[in-house]
């Protein structure tokens, strides 16, 4: 059984609609949580809502995560008719030596491994865009990617938001944090750079050629044996 460090990368200064939750579910099992409430439709309460909503779950499972979201969903769309109460929700589940993700919208989750790394949902550096039909509140069925990895003590957990994807190239991301000491050292550096490229202002590299401001959520976790 791994056992897991964290850092927690969390910066609501621009909107105020990025939500996380950490659980630790007892013997090295733990659930990471991020959720990007849609600017202008409701997306504080909306991300909320999911984040305390899977803090209160019975989690023993990835089915437990789908459930909440289905109910939330409902909830929301009933409503705000899918124009309001709306937010991303991605969530990396560790249970008994198998890491589940549970994902609805563009917040990505990444396995970064000592030669690389795999992109479980979203997007970086803003290549890749999926709409607000994707997140939950939009629709009156809720559309859910959901997928099993496999875990090393050499491996890096991170799950974000696109106030970091999308100011951050995907080798970016992967270098700091491979390189990192520990967790909170990935944290801070992943902080800096993000906080530079914003400060720049534009790179032909990213969407539209521009980083941007938004706020910014990212939940690193280290592994050991």
């Amino acid at each position: 059984m791994l056992t897991s460090s964290l850092a927690i990368l969390h910066d609501n200064s621009s909107h105020g609609e990025d939500n996380y939750l950490t659980r630790d579910l007892g013997d090295g099992n733990f659930l990471d949580v991020v959720l990007d409430g849609v600017t202008g439709h409701g997306g504080d309460e909306a991300s909320g809502s999911v984040a305390d909503g899977l803090n209160r779950a019975a989690i023993s499972g990835p089915e437990d995560i789908v459930a909440v979201l289905e109910e939330m969903n409902a909830e929301f769309h009933q409503v705000g008719g899918g124009r309001f109460l709306l937010t991303t929700a991605s969530a990396a589940l560790y249970l008994n030596g198998r890491l589940h993700i549970v994902s609805v919208g563009d917040s990505p989750i990444y396995v970064i491994r000592p030669d690389g790394y795999e992109q479980y949902s979203g997007r970086m550096g803003g290549l890749i865009r999926l709409g607000v039909s994707k997140a939950v509140g939009a629709e009156a069925t809720l559309s859910v990617f959901q997928t099993e990895a496999e875990l090393a003590p050499t491996d890096r957990l991170v799950s974000c938001t696109d106030g970091v994807s999308d100011n951050l190239l995907g080798d970016e991301l992967m270098q700091i944090v491979r390189a990192a000491s520990d967790a909170e050292a990935a944290s801070e550096q992943v902080k800096t750079l993000v906080d530079q490229h914003i400060e720049q202002g534009r790179d032909i590299r990213f969407r539209g050629g521009r980083f941007r401001h938004d706020d910014e959520t990212a939940i690193f976790r280290f592994f050991a044996g």
